[in-house]
Parts: C-alpha cells; structure tokens; sequence
C-alpha cells in the first residue's frame, strides 16, 4: 500500500491559496467497522466481516475527498460510519466544530450529535427510493428545519423557495410531489434538502450514477458551483473515475476494506503508485479514439472481507507480487512529495 500525500488544492476556491495551509475539517483516523457473523439457535459468533478496515484520511476545509473502488470494497460504509448512521466499530472521525472545536463524531453524545449533524449531511445514491412519495418538496426540504427547529410557517417557505433557486429548480414547484419530477431534478431536490441547514460538510454517496451522463455533468457542475458559493467540504463517494477525476481535488482508493493510495488529483491520475490503482485508471475510456493505453486485466476475484488473504490483500491479483507479499501487509507511507499548487481543472 502507498501513501503519497495529504488533500492538496481546491481547484473551483481561491486558486492563491493552498490546502496544505487549510485547516482539516475532517480527520478520520484508524476507522473500522466489523459485521459479525452468527450462526446457530444461540446466534454465536463464528466470524467479522471487516467492511472497513483501519481508514485514514484527511478532508481540508472547502475541498472534495474523492473515495473510489470496486462496489464492496467499503466506500459506502466508510461515508455512513463518518455520519455515524451507523455506529463505528472503532477509530476516531474528528469533526472540526466552529462552535465546540474538535469533537469525536464515535463518542458523541446524543445531544452532541444532535448539533454536529446539522454541519453534516448526506445526499444519497438513488433520487428515487430516497425521496418520500408522499410529502411535497416544501415537506422533503423543509423537514430539517422544522425538525431542527431553525424556521417554521413562512420562514420554512421562504427558505425552500430560495433553496430551489440555487439547485435550478421553480419555487412554484413546491406543492409537487417527487413523481412530478425526472430523475436529473429529484437529485437536485436531495441536494436541496442536503444543503437546508447551511452544513459545512456534505458526503455525497455516488450522487450521479443514477443519471444519464449529459445529467451527471450538469449536476457535477451545480456541486460545484454550490461548493464555491457556500464554501463547502465534500466527501465524493463514487467508483466511475471520470467523474472523480472531474469534481475532486485529492483521492482515495480503497480495496477490501482498506486504503492503498491516497494522493492529490493529478499525481493520481496521471502518475498512480499502486498496482491496484494502475488497473483500475486503466479501464477509464478517453475521448480520444487515437490515445493508446495498456488495459491491465486483474485475475480472480476481489477476496471476502470475512476472510482475506494473508500480507497485502491485492497479492493475489497483482502481476509485480512478490514472496514477501503473502506474509506481509505493507504499512502506508509517503512515497511522493506534496504538490503546492492548485488543481487545474478542465476547461470545456
């Protein structure tokens, strides 16, 4: 495994001015979180499934982490544990509070949580199972703030009218229902509803897979024009490359449970480190029919979590293992300096 550097620049904010000189949001150190596996009348546990595996990354204010990998590699279960929709089996995600400083999101409190989710928000993967049939979008976005009690009666109105302006949406439209709408605009309607309580960071869990691609790039777009506009820190759960590599400014590939590279954007994509990221950059389609790159096809299998193989994970399937590989799991480390520059991002 291969750590090259921390988060480095946000491409879309002040381009003078580094991330490396950004406070983190978001530090997630060691995180792990064990399914057991019972069997039996008395529901004994013979096993874990180790969906995440000692996680470790940083997130710079108003930058965006890109997490790829295979499906069931964990991305998914990594973005909930940092939320806690589901409770960590351990290691720590500190969030940076303006109000309480440094707080553990692991060992919160419930009154804790209760105010660091209001600077913590979701959009999810399918704009339709999540979006309930039966309430009108002045009750999906609104629902936040009369929850959390931040507005009510015509203030609640007043503030999802402003916030369908911002996602491209008609404030007349509120007194719809999500059947109304096409999939491209119920995603902007989660993004809304994300958004309600003005958070400080959001993790979109794969926002656009569900969308045609002329839809997806008008969404990536309004994320970050969104991110510009409010300063936000995204968390971009994905496993389509093109699109991480077009919205996110450092990213993170995960295998079984477990980071093997980190890097900023560019040194990923065009200088990838580990053997599992090689393959996959190069399954990425370019536009252009001329370009020639080598597709490296991975043997096998991805290895159960609930029993993987010894030493690194990848060895199996990777065409540089060696002896030491079977018996050894190498620890990240930093193999490539840090770029202090900005990200370049794509003009057309």
């Amino acid at each position: 495994m291969t750590q090259r550097a921390a988060p480095i620049a946000a491409g879309s904010l002040a381009a003078q001015e580094t991330v490396a000189a950004r406070p983190p949001i978001l530090e997630v150190r060691e995180l792990k979180k064990y399914f057991p596996i019972t069997r039996g009348f008395l529901s004994k546990v013979v096993g874990q499934v180790k969906a995440v595996d000692g996680v470790s990354f940083n997130v710079p204010v108003g930058t965006t982490l890109g997490l790829v990998g295979e499906s069931g590699c964990g991305k998914t279960t990594t973005s909930r544990c940092i939320l806690r929709a589901i409770q960590p089996t351990g290691g720590q995600v500190i969030f940076h509070d303006e109000q309480l400083g440094p707080v553990d999101v692991v060992s919160a409190g419930k009154e804790t949580l209760r105010h660091l989710r209001l600077n913590m928000q979701m959009i999810f993967q399918d704009p339709f199972s999540s979006l309930n049939p039966r309430m009108t979008l002045l009750d999906i976005v609104g629902e936040p703030l009369v929850i959390n009690k931040v507005a009510r009666g015509r203030e609640v109105e007043a503030r999802v009218a402003d916030l369908l302006r911002r996602v491209g949406l008609r404030p007349e439209y509120m007194r719809r229902y999500p059947h109304a709408f096409s999939g491209g605009q119920r995603q902007r309607i989660g993004i809304a509803r994300a958004l309600a309580l003005n958070p400080r960071l959001v993790v979109a869990d794969e926002p656009v897979s569900a969308l045609d691609v002329s839809i997806q790039a008008q969404t990536l777009n309004l994320l970050q024009d969104l991110q510009e506009e409010f300063r936000l820190s995204y968390i971009f759960v994905a496993h389509d490359l093109s699109v991480v590599q077009h919205i996110s400014d450092s990213v993170a590939v995960m295998y079984v449970g477990r980071l093997v590279e980190t890097a900023p954007n560019e040194q990923l994509f065009f200088t990838p480190k580990h053997p599992y990221t090689e393959a996959l950059l190069s399954s990425v389609r370019r536009p252009d029919p001329e370009s020639k790159r080598e597709r490296i096809v991975l043997e096998g299998d991805v290895p159960d979590p609930a029993n993987p193989p010894s030493g690194c994970y990848f060895h199996p399937r990777c065409r540089y293992a060696q002896e030491i590989c079977k018996a050894e799991s190498p620890p990240l480390r930093q193999v490539a300096p840090t770029i202090l520059r900005p990200a370049i991002l794509p003009t057309n």
